[in-house]
């Protein structure tokens, strides 16, 4: 003698459909309602191919109401919103700068500055100097 025919029931298809949503492969659901795998796939297929879709929908709304509330979830939720849906991303940006307010100086030339040691001590310390600009160093060396 046989098995008896599987009869799926309302709360049976809701229990798939909600495993499969949740990633539970096939052999495991079917444990779980306690049918072979072919079975599952003859009766419940359905549920097979759309239960991760609800469950994605599900998650996406969860995730847009907390995207759009207030609050410190709010602000993670719509920044991960707009990077997965809107294709927001972040970049790095690199600015470079010279003296505040002034255009940023291009080396055009580079010379050779040589101070003599008697003019040593008579020479600013380099942190009082022009950034760019030495007027108190000689430039060569003359001897």
């Amino acid at each position: 003698m046989g098995r008896r025919a599987h009869t799926p029931d309302p709360v049976q298809r809701r229990q798939v459909e909600a495993l499969a949503g949740y990633g539970v492969p096939e052999t495991e659901i079917a444990a779980m309602v306690g049918i072979d795998a072919k079975t599952l796939r003859k009766h419940y297929r359905h549920e097979l191919d759309h239960g991760h879709t609800k469950a994605n929908a599900k998650v996406a709304e969860n995730l847009y109401r907390k995207a759009t509330g207030d609050g410190r979830e709010s602000v993670t939720a719509a920044i991960f919103w707009l990077k997965a849906r809107a294709r927001w991303k972040e970049v790095l940006v690199n600015e470079h700068g010279g003296i505040p307010g002034q255009p940023i100086e291009q080396v055009t030339t580079i010379k050779r500055i040589i101070v003599r040691p008697e003019d040593q001590a008579n020479a600013a310390p380099a942190a009082a100097l022009p950034s760019s600009r030495y007027p108190q160093m000689i430039e060569g060396h003359k001897e």
